[in-house]
């Protein structure tokens, strides 16, 4: 009987074939966009992993001020000094490297070129912590970082900008009324989650930056990383510990500065991603229930078609249970066909809109199983009705139906 039914339907959709098809469109449609949004939402969601990865998952942030959600960075909070971040490594056990920093936007000119860019000052803790390697030449000789020499590492985008295809290693390059002489370029990291180019930076010797760009002593963060096997949570306590002690703060008082825990940062932006994957994904879901209720319309207009042909089945014996099967095994081969198709056209989509958007193609077998359930199931659930109907007809007046 289930063999019979579904070459019948199969016969029908072929017979039929330009309207089968935009019967199923708002399935194929419904089923593309589906799993389109939430491959791509996965690839995002992967992107900004390995971007917070490639900044160190034991990495901590210190800064002065509050975080976010506590009323912003006060203005009274003042700055840490570089003998900050030099009691952090020589009292903190579990800490690898540290790396204050100070930052100023400038223009770099080399030649005739030049280039808008922010000068970084700090020391080789910043290669350390960041896990950033030079491409190109060599990092800062301890003599060079102590006695804040006038030397640069270059971001391989401003190394761009200034040389083209020319060797920069040994030119000078003038910051400000400055001259500093290029000893590396450091490796391309890209853009950043937020879209910011990472590479587009010049690091200076933090004593350089504080005596001759700055003129004060201030940093304005510290970058610290831990060593693997020690607990962040920990490390990241007793940083708060030394702090509140080195900035005389008294007992109950609030902090005045605020360490972020990269993987903090990773569960919030991957957080965020994973939600708009949802809320996509259940929008282009709607258009799955638009389609079925397309399959009802077309299932009663055929049953009104072909009332005369149900009513010759039953008269010569069908049982109206053989002519439900039938219909219901129509919509849901008819439902069941869009979301095959929906399924091949959201995988060639997505493959193309992965190269586009420059996201990793991560596809997720559930969601495509899912999808594909749920599109025979609004077979089942929208052929149901048309199926009743067809299968109440009397014989009779199926038979004068003109």
């Amino acid at each position: 009987m289930l063999w019979n039914a579904l070459v019948l339907a199969l016969r029908e959709i072929r017979r039929n074939l330009m309207r089968s098809f935009l019967t199923s469109l708002g399935i194929i449609i419904g089923v593309a966009a589906v799993i389109t949004m939430v491959t791509l939402g996965n690839g995002a969601t992967a992107k900004v992993k390995a971007q917070i990865a490639s900044l160190g998952t034991n990495l901590l942030q210190l800064r002065a001020g509050q975080d976010y959600g506590h009323g912003g960075i006060r203005e009274s909070a003042k700055l840490f000094k570089l003998a900050d971040a030099e009691a952090i490594i020589r009292e903190i056990s579990g800490v690898e490297a540290v790396a204050p920093m100070a930052m100023i936007p400038t223009q770099a000119i080399y030649g005739n070129r030049n280039w808008s860019s922010t000068i970084t000052g700090s020391t080789n803790g910043f290669i350390a912590t960041r896990d950033w390697p030079v491409n190109r030449g060599r990092r800062f000789s301890p003599g060079e970082t102590r006695a804040g020499e006038s030397v640069c590492l270059l971001g391989s985008t401003v190394a761009r900008e200034l040389f083209g295809a020319e060797n920069p290693l040994g030119s000078t390059i003038r910051l400000k009324k400055l001259v500093f002489k290029v000893i590396g370029v450091l490796a391309s990291k890209g853009e950043s989650s937020f879209g910011t180019d990472r590479d587009d930076f010049i690091l200076i010797p933090i004593r350089t930056f504080q005596r001759r760009i700055a003129g004060n002593t201030d940093v304005t963060r510290v970058y610290i990383s831990v060593l693997d096997g020690f607990s962040i949570d920990r490390v990241k306590n007793d940083i708060a510990r030394l702090m509140r002690e080195r900035r005389r703060m008294r007992e109950g008082e609030d902090n005045d500065f605020y360490i972020r825990d990269m993987r903090e940062i990773s569960q919030v932006l991957s957080g965020t991603t994973s939600v708009l994957t949802s809320l996509l994904g259940a929008i282009a879901a709607v258009s799955l229930l638009v389609g079925g209720i397309g399959i009802m319309n077309i299932m009663l207009v055929s049953v009104t078609e072909r009332t005369r042909e149900i009513g010759t089945r039953l008269a010569i014996g069908a049982l109206a249970r053989e002519v439900l099967l039938q219909f219901l095994v129509e919509a849901v081969m008819l439902s069941s066909l869009g979301g095959i198709t929906g399924i091949l056209l959201a995988l060639t989509a997505s493959a193309i809109l992965a190269k586009i958007l420059l996201v990793p193609l991560v596809i997720n077998p559930g969601i495509i199983i899912l999808s594909f359930g749920f599109s025979a199931a609004i077979g089942v659930f929208f052929g149901f009705f048309p199926a009743r109907n067809a299968a109440r007809l009397d014989p009779i007046e199926a038979l004068r139906h003109e």
